[in-house]
């Protein structure tokens, strides 16, 4: 790429992904109202940045597609033409080849050219050119006359300076001198016809757009000559001198390493807090007690600088609900709530995934067609809302339609026909248990594969890579009414707050954000209902498991049994354990590899006496 160094292209493709994560959501907005300048502004730039770094590289399909998204934008911008839906349409294509030739870029490999028909797809038509405006009288010198500068005038002096034309282009016309008498105050129409005097060259193999008319009236405008220079990538948001010296980019694995040390630092003040409560030294326990405050606040500064806004997944969304909702010939509005809200950033880049398949899910099967919806009373376009929202150590993100809703009894009766569930079972099943075979392998309600949610992966799979991030997935529905998926996971990957049991033994954890109490009751309390053990409260009938049992250990002889209560989704159990032993955060580390992929293991951790203790799956606990 012209001799750049990676340096230079990792930049480009840190800034570009940036961009590209961006122009989706306000490409929609821009759609629904053409009339936003500042949209309509941002759009562009957010274009002519993108062209200026590719052609600074020498990336020349990058160069050519955003090329072409600009002049169009650019003519508009002038008050020369308008966007049609064909425009949005291949914009909103644009950005998938744009995302696969920066992630070519990344990878090192050829940059793809983007199909014709595409780069077709931005052309003006002839009838919606509007009259070109009438010329104004402004000069580069009136922008001189200023102490200040804004953004889009300070790229038109780097495209000066850099005074080279992207590759296969001819030298750049000179610019023309400014007429004399030049307003003092000129707007962004005026100073983008500036730029085109300035620049003085349009990309090979394109034509000059109306914009090119906007010119001062005393002397002609000068004749066009091919492409204007690339400028170098610029930030999409510039900051003023102090924040540039308070802000620094480092490289995520630099990060990680930190925190992997933060972790052994964790591990070994567990280990001295235990020797504290053994040695009983004074001199000892003030010491402890200050590496334990200090650890606390080193872990929570660490923890934070890896924390993203959710808002980076939230903001592909928009373009993903029009591209589903044009395919499938339905109408969306969609809200996004709580984007500010904070997680870890290995987090936010597993959850894009599981998101897009429960935004494609709920356009596909969820929200109905304009014309059945409009039958039933409602809206034409369905409603679709995102939420996140943090809620203690963890964060909580919910997925609602106003569609259809899930037949449970369609559930249940799909099920049996698969064969997933025998007739007894199913019968057994309440409502809520019936949305939860939604989860099960190899179940689906569709008698094709789709291309829109999924590609024939089902649930399942979301739900699995829920668990895997320490979460839970939880759906509920009313026919007629529309779907809401609730997931919760946690802040962080690195530490666990738990609660540690011990049992034949042995010490295992417990996530503590699905403890919700602890209480001891007489063996003789416990009753059996349909071969499952039970413990009668008050209000309830409270479900139990013997984690001894579980292990397949014998059970212990007790008269008085210990009782972790866990919640999973609006329901408890209680899981019957030998010694609860307290609250510990542990740092999360793979399974050993003799456990990976048994059913009920999260993870496992070293405590603060030095044994391995494993992280129990409450969910897969509950359904042993």
């Amino acid at each position: 790429m012209h001799g750049c160094t990676p340096e230079i292209a990792a930049d480009f493709v840190v800034e570009a992904r940036e961009l590209l994560e961006d122009l989706g959501g306000q490409l929609v907005e821009l759609e629904h109202d053409p009339a936003d300048r500042e949209r309509l502004n941002a759009v562009f730039r957010a274009f002519h940045t993108l062209k200026g770094g590719a052609g600074f590289l020498g990336v020349t399909p990058l160069v050519e597609l955003c090329h072409a998204a600009e002049e169009t934008l650019g003519a508009v911008r002038s008050g020369a033409a308008q966007l049609l839906d064909r425009h949005f349409d291949a914009a909103q294509q644009s950005l998938d080849w744009l995302q696969a030739m920066v992630d070519a870029i990344d990878a090192g490999t050829e940059v793809p050219h983007a199909p014709q028909a595409l780069i077709a797809g931005f052309a003006l038509d002839a009838e919606i050119v509007a009259v070109p405006v009438a010329a104004v009288p402004a000069t580069a010198a009136a922008v001189a006359g200023d102490d200040m500068i804004d953004d889009d005038e300070f790229e038109a002096l780097l495209d000066q300076l850099h005074g080279a034309a992207v590759p296969g282009s001819s030298a750049p016309a000179p610019v023309s001198p400014p007429p004399a008498g030049a307003a003092d105050m000129i707007d962004d129409a005026e100073f983008e016809a500036l730029l085109d005097q300035l620049h003085g060259a349009a990309a090979p193999g394109t034509h000059a757009t109306a914009a090119a008319a906007v010119t001062a009236p005393p002397p002609p405008p000068p004749t066009r000559a091919p492409v204007a220079p690339p400028k170098a990538a610029s930030k999409a948001a510039p900051a003023t001198g102090a924040e540039r010296e308070t802000t620094v980019r480092v490289d995520t694995r630099r990060l990680d390493a930190i925190v992997d040390l933060v972790g052994e630092l964790v591990l070994a003040r567990n280990r001295l807090k235990t020797l504290r409560a053994r040695l009983r030294d004074e001199e000892l326990d003030r010491a402890v007690a200050t590496l334990d405050n200090a650890t606390a606040r080193l872990q929570g500064a660490v923890m934070r600088t890896r924390m993203q806004p959710v808002g980076k997944v939230f903001s592909r969304f928009p373009k993903v609900a029009r591209d589903v909702a044009r395919a499938l010939d339905k109408e969306i509005d969609l809200e996004l709530v709580g984007a500010e809200t904070e997680l870890d950033r290995n987090l936010v880049e597993a959850l894009a995934d599981p998101l897009v398949h429960l935004v494609r899910n709920a356009i596909d099967h969820g929200i109905e067609a304009p014309g059945v919806r409009e039958a039933t009373g409602k809206p034409r376009a369905g409603r679709l809302r995102l939420l996140a929202q943090q809620q203690g150590d963890y964060v909580g993100i919910e997925v609602q339609d106003d569609g259809a809703g899930i037949d449970p009894e369609r559930l249940r009766a799909k099920a049996r026909e698969k064969g997933l569930i025998d007739a007894e079972a199913a019968a057994r099943l309440n409502a809520e248990e019936c949305l939860n075979l939604i989860f099960m392998a190899g179940f689906s309600t569709r008698t094709e594969v789709s291309d829109i949610s999924g590609r024939g992966v089902g649930m399942d799979v979301v739900q699995s890579r829920i668990r895997e991030l320490g979460g839970q997935i939880q759906v509920q529905s009313e026919l007629g009414r529309g779907s809401r998926f609730s997931l919760r996971v946690p802040l962080t990957l690195a530490i666990l707050p738990t609660l540690l049991v011990h049992a034949a033994g042995d010490a295992y954890a417990l996530p503590l954000a699905r403890v919700q109490e602890v209480l001891h009751a007489p063996s003789r309390a416990v009753n059996w209902f349909d071969g499952r053990a039970a413990l009668d409260r008050r209000s309830h009938t409270l479900p139990l498991l013997d984690l001894r049992h579980w292990l397949a250990q014998p059970a212990a002889q007790t008269d008085l049994l210990t009782v972790v209560v866990l919640q999973r989704g609006d329901s408890r159990f209680g899981l019957v354990v030998d010694e609860v032993r307290g609250r510990e955060e542990v740092v999360i580390k793979a399974l050993p590899r003799a456990l990976r992929g048994l059913p009920g293991y999260a993870g496992a951790t070293l405590i603060g006496d030095g044994r391995l203790a494993l992280i129990l799956d409450v969910d897969a606990l509950r359904h042993a």
